[in-house]
This record gives structure tokens, C-alpha cells and sequence, in this order.
């Protein structure tokens, strides 16, 4: 699994970027690649799309808006593109916000989303984000689940720095429990030293 592509930005096209690592042209897709400079170097955050006939790479500025493209995408009948699409139209925040809301008619102006696929993803994905919204304040338990699923991360062998790195994404996800924040951290972890 590719975690992340560092280079040049060489080329782009309508739904996508391409980034030259070391000689090899990455064709990325990527939300908004007109915002994009050319000849600039830049870290892309990527998602792997295995199909029977093509390896597609999809690409995000942060960490953070990976890990909300891929809750995104679990969603029943939301595969990458559309995932994408919706994600080149709002930032991941007003999303996380608005399923925190329930605000179905929001979800319906969304690029690919009807009134089903607005339901589905409200049922799919309420509760798996911590709204960033000024009226979402943390509460002490969901920190201290972080921190628990931190310090079990070091406890199976893993250093502080690199369990401190995952700890926005694993904030997007606190209001799970201790178990599960462990399981997407481990997640996180192999696939960066994959990568």
C-alpha cells in the first residue's frame, strides 16, 4: 500500500495530478487539482483502489483528510470517486459537522448524493467522527481514551514520536472505544512503516 507520495507536481488535468518521484510519473486523483502549483514539491497523502483492471491512486492534502475520505468510502454505495467528489466540494470539517447534525439537506447538495445516499451516509457514519464545531467540546473520557489507546500503541513496541504522529487522526475517531482507537492506530501505524 502506497501511504504517501513525495515530488513534483509535473502535470494536471481535469480530476487529477501528476507528481514525478525519482523519475516515475504518479497519477493522482485529487480534489481541486486547478489549486494545485505546478513545479512545486508537495507531500500527498494517498489512497490505494485495487480493481480487477487498474491500481488507482487517490491523493489529499493531510492525513486528516484521508482518514475522513476512507470513513467516507465504507459508507454503503459511496465508492472513491464519489467519496472524492463530495470531498472537492466541502472541506472534511463541514462534513464531520454535518453528519454530526444530521443535516440531511446539506448531504443532498452534495455532487453524487440523493436523498438515499444522504440517509445512508447519516446511518453509516453518525457517532465515528468528534464534530469540529465550536458547540462539539471534548469531553475528559474520549481524551483519555486517546491517551489509553496511545500508551497501549507504546506498550507493543511502537515510539513515542511515532504514536504522537497519529494522534490527529486518532482525535477524529474519540468517541469510540479504548479497543477500537487501539485497532485504527495499528492500522495507521503499519501502513506508515509499509510505506
Amino acid at each position: 500500500m502506497i501511504a504517501y507520495i513525495s515530488g513534483t507536481v509535473v502535470n494536471r488535468t481535469e480530476d487529477a495530478i501528476i507528481i514525478d518521484n525519482q523519475g516515475i510519473g504518479y497519477y493522482i486523483y485529487y480534489g481541486r487539482p486547478e489549486t494545485v502549483a505546478l513545479d512545486t514539491q508537495m507531500i500527498v497523502h494517498t489512497y490505494q483502489h485495487v480493481r480487477e483492471d487498474a491500481i488507482i491512486l487517490f491523493g489529499f492534502e493531510s492525513r486528516q483528510d484521508l482518514a475522513v475520505f476512507t470513513q467516507l468510502i465504507s459508507v454503503k454505495g459511496v465508492g472513491p470517486k464519489t467519496g472524492l467528489a463530495i470531498l472537492s466540494k466541502v472541506s472534511p470539517q463541514d462534513l464531520i459537522l454535518a453528519v454530526d447534525q444530521e443535516d440531511l439537506k446539506f448531504l443532498k447538495t452534495l455532487p453524487g448524493v440523493g436523498p438515499k445516499m444522504a440517509s445512508q451516509i447519516l446511518l453509516d457514519l453518525k457517532g465515528k467522527f468528534v464534530s469540529t464545531g465550536k458547540d462539539a467540546p471534548k469531553t475528559e473520557k474520549t481524551s483519555t481514551n486517546i491517551e489509553e489507546a496511545m500508551d497501549a500503541l507504546m506498550t507493543l513496541g511502537f515510539k513515542r514520536a511515532e504514536v504522537g504522529s497519529i494522534k490527529n487522526e486518532l482525535t477524529l475517531y474519540e468517541q469510540q472505544d479504548v479497543n477500537a482507537l487501539i485497532k485504527y492506530g495499528l492500522q495507521l501505524m503499519n501502513a506508515r512503516r509499509r510505506g
